[in-house]
């Protein structure tokens, strides 16, 4: 779908929510859940120090790469 940014082999594990931050490394954050108790842990994982560009959508892939994708606008 999208090209890849940044190699990373980042594991993926389930509860938690994976993006790039405003510094353009990867970050995780963990979900908050319905009846549970929520306490905020962001946790950098890779320092990639990407440099953003606009009207692209930046994510973590199944393999655990960083990458970009052009996002559709309009109709």
């Amino acid at each position: 779908m999208g090209e890849t940014v940044c190699k990373c082999g980042i594991k993926r594990e389930t509860g938690w929510l994976y993006y790039v931050d405003k510094k353009g490394n990867c970050t995780r954050v963990n979900m908050k859940r319905a009846g549970k108790p929520y306490k905020k842990k962001i946790e950098t994982l890779h320092k990639c120090g990407i440099k953003r560009d606009k009207g692209y959508l930046y994510y973590v892939d199944k393999k655990g790469n960083v990458c970009k994708a052009k996002m559709k606008r309009g109709r």
